[in-house]
């Protein structure tokens, strides 16, 4: 059966009044964001509304259109989890067998489950930058950081994002199935949900595909930008595809369509109990990021490759799913802008980002000073030059903490100076001492040489 690829006309398109002054919307905060081409796919699961404007490339002048597929970054995940699920449904694993019965690369670390890779929740960091990854194979990959000292947490215990757990998920799937992960995931999940498969690194590509964009700080022109990704982490991040794509995957999600049966979807909808996401979600799943707008959980994923923002939003409760895709840096804001409208024109109230959270009086954390270790990443805070203790990732320009009695803090924009949130510490129980810091989502482990 070949794949088909949707286009501007065999797209259901809902005839919403309410399309003339979204698209105007689209155009102009694309504009003002300096986003070259922007998607937009709402589902209520009566109605399909799909926008898109500007273009795929800057330097060639492509058209974005509904059909084409934008590199989706860490919305790769959904897919792969999904596709694992899949397996388990089958029989063929059980998501509380250790990782290592099928992964001899992980035999160092035997307590780790599949369900701690699915929910990140298996203390694993987050892997080499793809320079590294790409000088190497996967197995090799996971035998030097899939490692006892290498483990951040007792496994099932907290919540560190990591790369490298869905390496290992890929690897699974290609141990179990037998065959590469992106003909795996073409063939059992991507073809039942109608969408033409896109990789990076594709040499020729089945569908128009969409590059990524930055600002050429010299000149101030926006130009295409390169994807960086080692091969051997495409299960974490190598799928490309477009709104609409990602608004199918979200009807399967919550229930709409039976490509994923209901045990699966319902099972990737579930938090993990000890899953903490910090600045990502509000919670998290098996291989989902959960997302609280009143009194409803909605789930997705966000994603971001060199150059794009991606996002996807399912509410379980009404069916409806929202997704986004934009080809710059500066679509993450195009896309909370947008997020703003959808709940003015329509009454759709999509959890674009975390709301802040309320905070008590900032307070000194003297003890929060020290080195912390993710991996090959180290997370340095001495006090700055105010007395305020700092934050540098790697050796960067530090930015400035805010702590407060909670342990949560955040970090100060140095461009606006307002509080963004940051994460959180954690304190030994036995010892009282803070001995983890978690950073967007990422934890890294205090260390003795700091």
């Amino acid at each position: 059966m070949p794949y088909t690829v949707p286009t501007d006309t065999d797209v259901f398109r809902a005839p919403s009044p309410l399309r003339p002054e979204l698209q105007d919307r689209l155009d102009t905060l694309a504009r003002g964001h300096r986003v070259p081409g922007a998607q937009l796919a709402v589902d209520t699961g009566t109605d399909v509304l799909t926008l898109h404007t500007g273009t795929a490339d800057a330097a060639t002048g492509a058209p974005c259109t509904a059909g084409t597929a934008v590199p989706l970054g860490s919305l790769t995940k959904p897919y792969t989890a999904a596709l694992v699920l899949l397996l388990a449904d089958d029989g063929d694993l059980d998501l509380d067998d250790p990782a290592a019965e099928h992964l001899p690369d992980l035999r160092d670390i035997p307590e780790v489950t599949i369900r701690h890779l699915l929910s990140h929740t298996g203390g694993l960091p987050t892997g080499p930058d793809s320079d590294t990854a790409a000088a190497t194979t996967a197995g090799r990959y996971l035998s030097a950081v899939c490692t006892r000292r290498d483990l951040l947490f007792a496994p099932g215990t907290d919540f560190s994002y990591s790369n490298a757990g869905y390496v290992a998920l890929g690897r699974l799937v290609e141990a179990v199935t037998g065959m590469p992960w992106q003909e795996a995931v073409g063939s059992l999940l991507l073809q039942p949900l109608r969408t033409e498969p896109a990789f990076l690194g594709d040499a020729r590509p089945l569908r128009p595909i969409a590059a990524g964009h930055a600002v050429n700080t010299a000149t101030g022109r926006l130009r295409p930008t390169a994807q960086t990704l080692a091969p051997l982490e495409a299960p974490a991040g190598a799928l490309l595809a477009s709104a609409t794509d990602l608004a199918a995957l979200g009807a399967a999600l919550v229930g709409r369509d039976d490509v994923l049966p209901p045990s699966v979807a319902k099972e990737m909808r579930h938090p993990e109990p000890t899953a903490r996401p910090g600045t990502l979600a509000d919670g998290w799943g098996a291989g989902l990021a959960l997302y609280r707008q009143g009194e409803r959980v909605w789930c997705g994923h966000d994603g971001n490759a060199q150059g794009t923002s991606c996002h996807l939003r399912a509410d379980p409760e009404t069916g409806v799913v929202v997704a986004f895709t934009g080809n710059a840096g500066g679509a993450t804001a195009l896309w909370r802008d947008l997020a703003d409208d959808l709940a003015r024109l329509t009454g759709i109230r999509v959890p674009a980002a975390l709301r802040p959270a309320e905070r008590g009086p900032a307070v000194a954390l003297p003890d929060c000073a020290g080195a912390y270790r993710n991996g090959s990443t180290t997370y340095r805070i001495a006090p700055g030059p105010d007395g305020a203790p700092a934050l540098s990732v790697d050796g960067d320009l530090p930015l400035t903490l805010v702590c407060y009695a909670d342990l949560s803090c955040d970090l100060l924009d140095p461009a606006t100076g307002r509080p963004e949130p940051g994460g959180r510490f954690h304190r030994d129980p036995a010892t009282g001492r803070i001995d983890r810091v978690q950073i967007s989502g990422r934890t890294a482990r205090r260390t003795d040489d700091g």
